[in-house]
């Protein structure tokens, strides 16, 4: 079966209540598409309506151009993990990875290569005869994967994958993950998780949800760099969000005027300004603003700073300080025009 994921309206509803609102999405072959978004956002729904785990009240589900909406979860021919694992405890690691080759009746010569070259894949052929119980977390979903990977699926769905283990596994892992998706050209994967680091580093586009429906969808540059919607800008990545009006030549923060591209928003219109705060700057320079420390974090690498700017919380992530200002400091923090995104007020969905 070739690959590729569409979504044409689906809805999913359980006893009366919409956990998926008429999504329409694509997922282009060989393209890795994150579902980004909050707990109860949907993006779980959306993943087991294209396994066939919960069927749709509405729309239809394609995969490979073929409409499968009315198959059975066996028929359609996708690889999944999920975060638990779902290892047989009993069994060892090769015949785990086995199980759906055997559910599938391929043949016995069939079986043992896939085994091999999906544990190969993935890191694993030395733990082939060990049982679930004598690998490490991320050793288990590593075989978790070469289960999933065995039957050479056109689609391979991933359920936050990577949630139950700690952080260092968890990098580790993401770049195992990259690596098989260079391994892989031709397959589709749908990836959900929360955690916006791993939507970024794997994500060819990442799709964001929330509240059941589809808020915005774009490469993860796209979406860091031009959010569309506050939400988008607040969950991808942090962002500061200030309340501004629109002049004549830029926006009004307080009392200060910055130079901002309002694009054809008009004036006197409220709007809402984004600013990374990588991209903010202490000391004066263009688009100066004055306010108070309020707190200030140490965070290694960098010091980020809280300040109060005219009743506003302004962060500020800066190479690590010195000297940093002390609570209650009157500082100046400055960014660069090009580097502020205008919102328009009232816009948080697609």
């Amino acid at each position: 079966m070739s690959s590729g994921i569409r979504f044409d309206r689906v809805s999913v509803a359980y006893g009366g209540t919409t956990v998926l609102d008429s999504l329409d999405l694509t997922v282009e072959p060989g393209e890795v598409m994150a579902l980004l978004g909050p707990s109860g956002s949907g993006k779980t729904t959306a993943l087991r309506a294209v396994a066939g785990f919960v069927r749709p009240v509405s729309g239809r589900v394609f995969l490979g151009g073929r409409d499968v909406t009315d198959e059975p979860p066996y028929r359609r021919g996708v690889g999944m993990v999920v975060q638990q694992y779902a290892l047989f405890p009993h069994l060892r690691v090769e015949d785990n990875v086995a199980f759906g080759l055997k559910a599938r009746k391929a043949a016995r010569s069939e079986i043992r290569g896939r085994v091999a070259e999906a544990l190969e894949m993935t890191g694993m052929a030395d733990y082939a005869r060990r049982r679930p119980r004598e690998l490490s977390g991320g050793q288990q979903q590593r075989v978790a994967i070469a289960r999933a990977l065995a039957i050479r699926p056109s689609v391979l769905l991933l359920d936050e994958p990577l949630s139950a283990l700690d952080a260092q596994l968890r990098s580790g892992m993401l770049a195992e993950l990259t690596r098989l998706h260079r391994e892989l050209p031709d397959a589709s994967i749908l990836y959900v998780t929360h955690d916006q680091v791993e939507a970024l580093t794997l994500a060819d586009r990442i799709a964001v949800m929330d509240k059941a429906r589809l808020q915005d969808v774009g490469t993860p540059q796209e979406l860091y760099r031009a959010p569309r919607t506050e939400f988008t800008a607040s969950f991808v990545g942090n962002a500061n969000l200030l309340p501004v009006t629109v002049g004549s030549g830029g926006v009004v923060l307080g009392g200060a005027e910055l130079e901002v591209d309002t694009g054809d928003a008009a004036r006197g219109a409220s709007a809402t300004l984004c600013v990374r705060p990588h991209l903010v700057g202490l000391g004066p320079g263009p688009n100066q603003v004055v306010g108070t420390v309020s707190e200030v974090q140490w965070r290694g690498a960098t010091h980020r700073l809280y300040v109060d700017v005219d009743g506003h919380r302004v962060m500020a992530d800066l190479r690590e300080l010195r000297e940093p200002p002390v609570h209650g400091e009157a500082v100046t923090l400055h960014f660069a025009p090009e580097d502020a995104v205008l919102l328009a007020a009232g816009v948080t969905d697609a």
